[in-house]
């Protein structure tokens, strides 16, 4: 509505709403989902962060920096050519 697309203008957030044809049925590939859902499916494979048991909110957010770092670096490494020195 009106009042959640203007909360999202005062935050500098682009509003996009998305609404499926009432024909359709069963599941529907949404654009640009699957990778906020991909990302919280990665996150669920580590289970100091399921659930809240940090003090502080810096903790819990820097241990979702350090999650992310190991997964991108998973991805990273095969493009990464070490020299030979032997």
């Amino acid at each position: 509505g009106d009042t959640a697309r203007q909360a999202a203008h005062d935050e500098g957030i682009e509003l996009q709403i998305i609404k499926l044809p009432e024909a359709k049925k069963g599941f529907v590939l949404l654009p640009r989902r699957w990778v906020v859902e991909r990302s919280f499916g990665w996150l669920n494979r580590f289970r100091r962060l399921a659930r809240d048991y940090e003090r502080l909110p810096k903790t819990l957010a820097g241990l979702h920096f350090v999650v992310f770092a190991m997964l991108m670096l998973v991805h990273v490494a095969p493009t990464v050519q070490v020299p030979n020195t032997l």
